[in-house]
């Protein structure tokens, strides 16, 4: 049996999750989940990328993750 990626909710709660890298925050103002692109596909193994702003500092920040959630790569 071949193992079923996280869901969109599941991705959305994972990053929520994450502090943000600059404040140590876990307020965001924005979050948003959308599947990762070709490229990340093929390159990382990625299924969601995330892209989300901190709601005390302001910083825009993506999350990409792979099938288990597990936080491949941070920009």
């Amino acid at each position: 049996m071949v193992p079923r990626a996280i869901s969109r909710e599941r991705a959305d709660r994972i990053a929520r999750s994450k502090h943000c890298s600059h404040c140590l925050e876990y307020s965001f103002k924005k979050v948003v989940v959308k599947p990762a692109s070709t490229m990340q596909r093929d390159e990382f193994g990625a299924v969601w990328q995330v892209s989300r702003v901190c709601g005390v500092c302001g910083l825009d920040e993506e999350l990409v993750l792979d099938a288990d959630g597990e936080v491949i790569y941070t920009t």
